[in-house]
């Protein structure tokens, strides 16, 4: 008779654990679903200005559903663990996570903004890397009733991965200045990319037709983790700076499809749909900039960008004329005459910050009549949208920034063109056959009666290239820090 009332006694508390596990996956199915479409619903509200804030508020309330279905959900499926366990375990993760995350959050400038998204991007990576050779050592029930297909997932995962992983550090590299932006060219370089691929591929088959943990299947793995990091460094390393903006777009696909990779391993949907809404999106936004910049997505990944060094515009040895420069008064003097002036803003507005004094001085001359406008090129700064933000930030009025394509007609007709820290994006070298950044749309700030350019020095931009429009007759330089000469216009104004 004890024996029957201890089973009893046993068998209780497992069917109830049992129920309760099958109800909290239930709920987190249906979470997830909701998690989704609040995602979705996050990317239709940042297509716009207006409806951006809505768009990051739908973000994250779904993100913050989906920690806490997942939260609760690894809290209930492993009784033998502890529940106590996995608390400690998952808040230990996110307490170090956490602590990086707003870390980073109050170090990092909005000038350091695309370095930092390449090295988190390179830590979406490191985790397919991660998550695929544990799902490979110890696979769930439906791994391994899955079988073949199981172990094709975790192959692609790791490879898509480690490529990710590598790419964005020297992503990173590139644009924190740490490395030069030039492109480092190998010999033969499609071949060798060419190569890695139909080895990854042979690996690949390698590695599901071998026995299950084999030395056989190990070595295949290994050695296809290894090419792919060194694909990788190769891939990114071979595109020129000025490619750089669709270089973060671009990783930012490869994460969301290593990300989407890791969710078929865990056999998590959310994981899966997230990872393709960010892999899909990242993808159509490269290839949106290749097309405003008059270029092969294909040449851009292959690293046909940027790779004409011989060309003589590239470098600062040709006598292309003396450059006039200007004071701060005779700029304001400039603009107290104008009917209608336009701002184009690069990277060097981020790095001094001017973005607020430009606020001011757009109000100012609003307040005087004057019509004012910002034109945007499709890549300015390093990372897109980049200076839109910086606008958004400043509190300039959405309605009068435009895009390149709806302003670039409209030089003509312009009095005063402020270009302020841009280069390569108002560089008529563009139009020059031969020139590395040839056949690249700029805005042609030269068609304006006066151009402006804030800059430092007569150095060159980001891809490398001298720029004429500095030697000629309408253009002025105003060198300086930008804010600082901002600032100097406003008060003579």
């Amino acid at each position: 008779m004890t024996a029957p009332i201890l089973t009893s006694t046993l068998l209780v508390p497992t069917a109830v654990s049992s129920t309760v596990t099958t109800a909290v996956s239930r709920v987190t199915v249906l979470a997830y679903l909701v998690a989704a479409i609040l995602f979705i619903l996050a990317l239709s509200g940042l297509s716009k200005h207006e409806t951006a804030q809505r768009g990051n508020t739908f973000g994250a309330i779904g993100m913050t559903l989906a920690l806490v279905a997942t939260i609760t959900l690894a809290l209930t499926s492993d009784p033998e663990r502890g529940v106590w366990v996995t608390a400690l375990l998952i808040a230990l993760a996110m307490i170090i996570g956490g602590t990086i995350g707003v870390t980073l959050a109050r170090r990092v400038e909005m000038t350091g903004m695309p370095q930092l998204i390449a090295m988190l991007h390179s830590f979406v990576g490191l985790a397919a890397v991660l998550v695929g050779y544990n799902s490979f050592i110890a696979p769930d029930a439906t791994a391994e009733a899955l079988d073949g297909f199981h172990l094709g997932e975790v192959f692609l995962g790791v490879f898509i991965g480690a490529v990710t992983f590598t790419g964005s550090i020297i992503a990173f590299l590139k644009l924190s200045g740490k490395i030069k932006g030039a492109p480092v060219t190998l010999p033969g370089r499609n071949l060798i990319n060419l190569v890695a691929l139909v080895a990854s591929i042979a690996l690949m088959v390698w590695f599901i037709m071998a026995p299950e943990h084999s030395a056989g299947a190990w070595i295949a793995l290994v050695a296809m983790t290894v090419i792919a990091l060194a694909l990788g460094l190769h891939l990114v390393a071979a595109i020129g700076g000025g490619d750089m903006p669709v270089v973060v777009s671009m990783l930012n696909s490869y994460s969301g499809w290593a990300a989407a990779a890791a969710g078929f391993m865990l056999n998590n949907d959310l994981l899966i749909i997230t990872g393709a809404l960010v892999g899909s999106s990242g993808a159509y936004l490269s290839y949106i900039m290749c097309q405003a910049m008059n270029r092969s997505f294909v040449s851009v990944i292959l690293g046909g960008f940027g790779t004409d060094t011989s060309s003589a515009s590239t470098g600062d040895e040709t006598d292309q004329g003396e450059v006039r420069e200007v004071s701060a008064e005779a700029v304001a003097a400039m603009l107290d005459g104008a009917n209608r002036v336009v701002i184009t803003p690069g990277y060097g507005m981020a790095v001094a910050q001017a973005q607020y004094p430009v606020a001011d001085l757009t109000q100012k001359l609003r307040d005087r009549g004057v019509e004012v406008q910002f034109g945007i090129h499709p890549v300015a700064g390093r990372l897109p949208g980049h200076m839109n933000v910086l606008l958004a930030e400043a509190k300039v009025p959405y309605d009068i920034v435009l895009e390149m394509d709806e302003i670039n007609d409209d030089f003509p007709d312009v009095d005063v063109v402020l270009v302020i820290g841009a280069n390569d994006t108002v560089n008529p070298a563009a139009e020059e056959p031969g020139s590395p950044i040839a056949g690249m749309p700029v805005l042609k700030v030269w068609d304006a009666h006066q151009v402006v350019v804030f800059k430092r020095s007569m150095a060159t931009g980001y891809a490398g290239v001298q720029n004429p429009l500095f030697f000629k007759d309408n253009t002025s330089m105003l060198f300086g820090d930008a804010k600082a000469s901002v600032e100097a216009i406003i008060k003579d104004l």
